[in-house]
């Protein structure tokens, strides 16, 4: 992209600058000897054209929604439509989650993101002895239909975008979806929005797993196909490095393991017999937002590159919107602090700058409170506020790929972009992304990450401010939201009332033929709906795949 001779002069330059900086810092010293980004990157003094010598503008950047895609998956971005503003919320029961969402919708939010309780993560029917103590307590209680539609009653389905952030139960939540539109006179074809459904990353980091990885990859399978016929402007799959990040990882390994995940995703479709193109469009991507705002927006650029390339040269994709790496984005929760939780407001303003320069596709914020506890209404207001005003007030929004040809910038992405594919080189080596993680390679690569940002935290090396420095006296925080402990009680009620009221011949009939299903080849999908219709509650259904496909175990010691 540079003449030669300009590279050289450029080349000179910096080694007069360098040699008279030698000097000036014997008089004049710099706050510490080297400096790193966030993930523990070194970062040079000065970034010059000679970092990116080798960028061709053409093939590496291009233009905003052309392959490949490094500035964006639209012309225009921002100046067309902003981003989706949607805000992640549930709690307790479904009546009260409804308020919320019903206020979330009134102060601006575009967007439903859904949070669900443990037992409903899990497969468990809120009666269930496993779920005793967690029933509501870090998402809304989801145990039939019964609850869906109480959830969404008031909110016309054809006219809001909705996220569910479930994985291994997600076939469940997206038919019972289905079947409250329905109920609303929605046909599934005018749906739209995300299930998360990556149960790879549960394996990695999170844990909300239930059963063995093949039959796993079997039911996502068949989300895509059903979708791709029935619900084809659904998001199939949010691929998530979002938790991978919360773990420990660095910027790269969510990179990197990430999209080694999409990848044996992308896999088994075509196993199954799914042409790539009918289901790549669908796939979206959810990552983190932290707080080194250059590192995080060249993070995102080396997704959308990276993903790209993947997707046209190893699996042949023919249409652009299966190279085109949409992803939401949510600010880093492990980075807010319970000490001065005001302070969090300012961490969520850089990291949403961060995620908008990057590009995102849709956005939550976290709240100041969310270290101590679920988020106030007052709390969720200034979270959604502070996306706001970044996208009315700050510029960034009004130019496309804003720090695009900043020397460091792009130096940055493709540094993140080599570091992420020699993870998925190293993940290839073991066979792909399930192998790896049965052998605990990534874990272990996360975990090691992990340890050596909480020794520097530990030791001072890393300041976090009002944690290790700049701390103050502080009384214990006050007016926090609690979740009342007769939830649960209100849950099994609910239960004992349904299985009363409901066609138990009925649904005894459906959960059989859903179990044939399960014990051959056909897509599950129209079998867990008609299960769902009927009122089986999801520790049923659940309860029947658990029977015929069993359940996952850690098999190795990380």
């Amino acid at each position: 992209m540079y003449q030669k001779d300009k590279l050289d002069q450029v080349k000179e330059a910096v080694e007069a600058f360098e040699t008279k900086t030698a000097a000036a810092l014997e008089k004049r010293p710099e706050r510490q000897e080297k400096f790193f980004t966030g993930s523990g990157d070194e970062i040079n003094r000065l970034y010059t054209p000679a970092d990116i010598e080798n960028l061709d503008y053409t093939t590496d950047l291009g233009v905003p929604g052309q392959f490949p895609y490094t500035r964006g998956v639209q012309p225009t971005m921002y100046r067309g439509r902003l981003w989706t503003m949607r805000m992640y919320a549930g709690f307790a029961t479904a009546e009260e989650s409804n308020k919320r969402y019903k206020y979330l919708v009134e102060q601006g939010s575009g967007g439903l993101s859904c949070a669900f309780d443990l037992p409903t993560q899990i497969g468990y029917d809120s009666d269930h002895p496993l779920s005793e103590g967690e029933v509501g307590k870090v998402g809304v209680a989801i145990d039939s239909l019964a609850d869906m539609e109480i959830l969404f009653d008031g909110i016309p389905l054809d006219k809001v975008s909705t996220s569910m952030t479930i994985n291994a139960p997600a076939s469940v939540l997206l038919a019972m979806y289905i079947a409250v539109a329905e109920k609303q006179g929605v046909s599934s074809d005018k749906l739209r929005g995300t299930i998360q459904n990556d149960i790879l990353k549960e394996y990695i980091a999170r844990g909300t797993y239930i059963f063995p990885t093949e039959p796993s990859m079997r039911l996502i399978t068949d989300i895509f196909e059903f979708c791709s016929k029935d619900v084809p402007l659904w998001n199939t799959i949010s691929i998530s490095g979002y938790h991978i990040r919360e773990a420990g990882s660095t910027a790269a390994q969510e990179v990197g393991f990430t999209i080694a995940d999409g990848i044996a995703y992308v896999e088994a479709a075509i196993k199954a017999g799914l042409d790539v193109d009918t289901f790549a469009p669908r796939l979206s991507f959810f990552f983190n937002a932290h707080n080194d705002l250059l590192e995080e927006v060249a993070k995102y650029r080396a997704a959308r590159r990276l993903w790209a390339k993947i997707m046209k040269e190893r699996f042949g994709a023919k249409n652009p919107k299966s190279m085109a790496l949409k992803f939401h984005t949510q600010t880093g929760g492990s980075t807010l602090t319970a000490q001065q939780p005001e302070n969090n407001i300012v961490r969520v303003a850089i990291q949403t700058l961060a995620a908008v320069m990057g590009g995102t596709q849709s956005l939550h914020t976290n709240s100041k409170d969310e270290a101590l506890a679920l988020p106030t209404e007052d709390s969720v207001r200034v979270a959604l506020r502070t996306q706001q005003i970044v996208a009315y007030e700050s510029g960034v929004t009004n130019t496309v790929d804003p720090l695009a040809g900043s020397y460091f910038i792009e130096s940055k992405t493709t540094e993140i972009e080599e570091q992420a594919m020699e993870y998925i080189k190293k993940i290839d080596d073991l066979g792909g992304a399930p192998k790896a993680i049965d052998q605990g390679y990534i874990q272990q690569e996360i975990m090691d990450a992990s340890y050596d940002y909480q020794k520097e935290v530990e030791s001072g090396k890393r300041i976090v401010v009002g944690m290790n420095k700049f701390q103050i006296e502080e009384e214990a925080p006050k007016d926090l939201l609690k979740v009342d402990p007769a939830v649960g009680e209100m849950q099994k009620e609910k239960l004992v009332s349904l299985k009363a009221e409901r066609d138990n011949a009925k649904v005894e009939e459906a959960l059989a033929a859903l179990r044939g299903a399960c014990e051959g080849t056909d897509n599950v999908m129209p079998f867990i709906l008609e299960a769902v219709r009927a009122y089986a509650t999801l520790g049923e259904v659940c309860g029947v795949m658990r029977e015929v496909f069993g359940e996952y175990q850690q098999s190795i010691n990380l």
